[in-house]
């Protein structure tokens, strides 16, 4: 370990186990990671606090207990089929986070510092008032397959290589939930305006206001066993009622009543 000024080692505690969380705390951020449902995970991180709860689309979990072994540099935590690895930097005490399914194989992980360019994974740039804008930057594997993200006036089924705005509009409806080919569905858990760009390099998760960077992470062997992950984690769809199933017609386009009949 690098030594100080005084010619002794710095020590670091900056990984703990709390409650049922693994929480790292460094230079004012706590970044959470708890179980939240079956093989799934919930990451939250804030500067200058502490992690809300909130429960925009969320619903509260099933009850699971994860495995959490803590190291000096690096921490796991194992929720049935996927693992959360935090890997702490010897010299900055920068936390990078790494996901990986009950194979070892890699399903996601941050950027990291990029050398010499010190980037930072979770990048809290302050507004005046109070609040963040927020980037996350992950890692992207080129071959790597997305679908998902709601409704857009696009004809492409892939969303790799696309760059996305994260908000609603006339006939557009931004649901910021993605399958992975690679085995994991990823919430971004963010009710803000931003966008998100699955680009070959990166992939770059933009907020332009928020308190907290929050995402619900999951694996699967199937695209079913993630989408229904997901359906457990947000909520279903109720079955619509027969005084539903009727004929449907927009107005949007009738001058009157009489036109409309």
């Amino acid at each position: 370990m690098p030594p100080d000024g005084g010619g002794k080692e710095r020590t670091m505690n900056t990984m703990s186990q709390e409650g049922k969380a693994l929480v790292y705390r460094w230079d004012g951020e706590v970044l959470s990671v708890m179980p939240w449902g079956r093989n799934s995970f919930r990451v939250r991180s804030t500067v200058l606090g502490e992690v809300e709860d909130t429960d925009y689309a969320l619903l509260a979990p099933e009850e699971t207990e994860g495995q959490i072994e803590v190291g000096e540099y690096v921490s796991r935590i194992t929720n049935g089929k996927i693992t959360a690895e935090l890997t702490v930097d010897s010299w900055s005490h920068s936390c990078d986070i790494a996901f990986y399914n009950q194979k070892g194989e890699l399903l996601l992980k941050e950027a990291g510092r990029g050398g010499a360019l010190d980037k930072k994974n979770r990048f809290f740039k302050p507004i005046i008032g109070g609040d963040y804008r927020l980037t996350v930057t992950f890692a992207s594997n080129p071959k790597e397959k997305l679908y998902g993200m709601g409704q857009y006036q696009q004809d492409i089924l892939n969303v790799k290589n696309c760059n996305l705005e994260l908000a609603h509009r006339n006939s557009q409806a931004s649901v910021p939930f993605v399958l992975s080919d690679l085995g994991y569905g990823f919430l971004w858990h963010n009710p803000a305006i931003g966008r998100v760009s699955f680009a070959s390099n990166t992939t770059e998760w933009y907020a332009e206001s928020t308190k907290q960077m929050d995402y619900w992470i999951t694996a699967g062997d199937t695209p079913d066993e993630i989408e229904q992950a997901y359906g457990r984690a947000v909520g279903t769809a109720p079955e619509m009622p027969e005084y539903g199933l009727g004929f449907w017609q927009c107005k949007l386009r009738y001058w009157n009543q009489e036109e409309l009949l």
